[in-house]
């Protein structure tokens, strides 16, 4: 079912250089950063060559060092005031219907980055009124205040990724909270419940099937309406190493269980992740309703 060797599975095709040059060139005009890059995300190649890339706000410094996690950490510079408008236009340039954004977390920040969410999503609402919006956030500093700034905004989809089961928090997740986790959530869908909610957690860190199933009901409990589940790739030597490659017949059955529990749409494949391919959750939800 599982194992410690990359199996022929994990394989995944890596972008053209024209791909790569050109988003690159864009986004470097407008001093713009992405997930794609700054995790090393598996998917670059596939996003990026088809034009689409997750935005990250608020640089490319986190405050917190993940055992997961390759994006930098360490003193981040100010908050940037016109980072908001650059993020729409390159989204207009790139004539995205269903536009993502995460950042960084800030914990130097009072509102851990929530006015700066809150800013992003009315610019590509103003530029983009067409198209929907997809916020992964930060844990914005355990606030519901600075939670309830990011929702004002009316962002169709609230992201917040558990990541892993409460076990493995110690190792992968250390500066973060589950229960607080959840907690982003359930606030969601009580202070605006028009809008979705979405978590990610990925597999192959010494998890096992009942811990997943139980963090999988921990979401529905608190009305989660989105999940996806993803393989744990290492990006560099210093992250935490992978314990096991799931098979992919794994994640079909952890889908399935999913479907079973009453969430909305369930993403579940060894190179899913919570922005890859962000749109078929909308996409799903209006086949069902039509």
């Amino acid at each position: 079912m599982a194992t410690t060797k990359k199996p022929p599975w994990i394989k995944v095709k890596g972008p053209s250089e024209k791909c790569l040059s050109d988003m690159k060139n864009m986004l470097d005009s407008l001093n713009l950063h992405t997930v794609c890059e700054s995790a090393i995300c598996p998917n670059v190649g596939t996003c990026f060559s088809k034009g689409t890339a997750t935005f990250m706000i608020l640089g490319n410094i986190c405050t917190r060092t993940c055992g997961f996690c390759s994006v930098t950490h360490g003193a981040p510079l100010p908050v940037d005031p016109d980072e908001p408008l650059r993020v729409a236009q390159a989204a207009a340039q790139l004539n995205l219907k269903h536009v993502v954004i995460t950042s960084v977390t800030r914990d130097d920040l009072p509102d851990g980055g929530a006015q700066q969410f809150a800013a992003t999503i009315r610019k590509v609402n103003e530029l983009l009124p067409d198209a929907s919006t997809d916020v992964l956030i930060p844990d914005l500093r355990g606030s519901q205040e600075n939670l309830k700034t990011v929702l004002d905004a009316h962002p169709d989809i609230l992201a917040h990724n558990l990541e892993t089961i409460p076990r493995l928090y110690t190792t992968a997740r250390q500066y973060s909270h589950y229960e607080l986790s959840l907690k982003i959530l359930k606030w969601t869908k009580d202070l605006d419940a028009t809008i979705y909610t979405k978590s990610g957690i990925m597999l192959g860190l010494g998890e096992t099937r009942e811990e997943v199933l139980q963090t999988m009901d921990d979401l529905r409990k608190v009305k989660c309406d989105f999940l996806t589940i993803g393989q744990y790739l290492r990006p560099t030597p210093q992250n935490v190493e992978v314990i096991e490659y799931i098979h992919p017949d794994t994640f079909d059955q952890f889908r399935e269980e999913g479907e079973r529990m009453g969430f909305s749409y369930v993403a579940s494949a060894p190179f899913v992740r919570s922005s890859f391919h962000a749109e078929e959750a909308l996409k799903h939800l209006d086949k069902k309703s039509s």
